[in-house]
């Protein structure tokens, strides 16, 4: 009997998390030092993907489209990256679904050496250059053909070359092994910084992402097959639910508390070009985890424009995200205050 009540209590109490399908969940990220990927650091770090009886283990991988792989073969269950995959991958006839969104604009800047700078004009002038990605298919491979493609030229009219991010991205300019560089923060803010590159477009904001895509353009993400989806609602809920909770404790938080919060390595050994590279990019992040539709739309125009494999009248956008599980978790924290 004394079992029985020991097991109803805990069963009632606030921190039980019984009805978790599957309370141990592998995100599969790619390049999570990045200043793209810091809500989900966050939200880590603070301890809140726990609070929800989560068991979270990451994967840190060198670019969007190898987390995507992690997930596509089984070892991982959810990634963190660019929502475009999910369109993508529809276009391949297979169902991702991403269910919260982090980044309200992808972070992407690309730089060309200032060694080359006096020659670039327009995006015609990248032909033949050596491109800088974080992995080939990743959203920085993305943003840098959409770049290219408003100069005429075709994904294969330059060499995209996977770098990483982070450090490797500061040593393959130096190195002289890339001409140009299409990455996030703090990486190149750190080479802008130091007079290394000259940045030639940027989505660092939800201005300049509107500037090179025409309108918003979501992009850090969670997202999953949807089968998961389907058979772990629960999980995702507190997946979200963690997520939201750490958008939201962003919006008030001080670039010193961010600081506090990000391990140190990620600082690449400048905290102060960190937290400069943080300010300018603190607007690229969602407020609220919602997908707004316009966005996903300027995802697929994107898209389309020089994939040839994705058509967007075979697109069902309203199945590539959802916004139902960011509604129940501001219900939540909102019933908290």
């Amino acid at each position: 009997m004394k079992a029985i009540l020991v097991g109803l209590a805990l069963a009632l109490s606030p921190m039980a998390h019984a009805q978790l399908e599957k309370p141990d969940v592998h995100i599969a990220v790619g390049g999570k030092t990045a200043l793209y990927y810091l809500p989900l650091t966050i939200t880590e770090r603070l301890g809140y993907f726990k609070d929800e009886g989560l068991n979270v283990r990451i994967s840190d991988f060198p670019g969007g489209t190898r987390s995507l792989e992690a997930v596509v073969g089984g070892s991982a269950d959810v990634v963190a990256g660019a929502y475009e995959h999910t369109i993508n991958m529809q276009a391949r006839k297979q169902s991702f679904q991403a269910f919260v969104i982090t980044g309200a604009a992808p972070q992407i800047t690309v730089a060309i050496s200032s060694k080359l700078a006096a020659q670039y004009k327009s995006p015609k002038d990248l032909k033949g250059l050596k491109v800088g990605i974080s992995a080939p298919g990743s959203s920085t491979n993305m943003v840098i053909n959409y770049l290219a493609a408003q100069g005429g030229l075709k994904p294969t009219d330059f060499a995209v070359i996977g770098i990483g991010a982070g450090a490797t991205v500061v040593a393959a300019v130096d190195q002289g092994r890339v001409d140009v560089i299409s990455q996030t923060d703090p990486a190149v803010t750190m080479l802008e910084k130091a007079g290394k590159v000259k940045v030639i477009a940027e989505t660092r904001t939800p201005e300049g992402t509107a500037k090179i895509f025409g309108g918003p353009m979501p992009a850090a993400s969670l997202y999953a097959p949807m089968d998961f989806i389907r058979k772990n609602p629960n999980t995702v809920q507190a997946l979200v639910n963690a997520t939201v909770r750490a958008l939201r404790w962003m919006q008030d938080a001080s670039p010193q508390q961010i600081l506090a919060t990000v391990p140190e390595e990620y600082l690449l050994g400048d905290k102060a070009m960190y937290l400069f590279a943080f300010n300018n990019v603190r607007a690229a992040y969602s407020k609220d985890g919602y997908f707004p539709e316009a966005g996903a739309k300027t995802t697929l125009k994107a898209l389309a424009s020089f994939n040839p494999a994705v058509k967007p009248e075979a697109i069902n956008l309203a199945q590539t995200y959802t916004n139902e599980f960011v509604r129940k978790a501001h219900a939540k924290l909102d019933k908290k205050k």
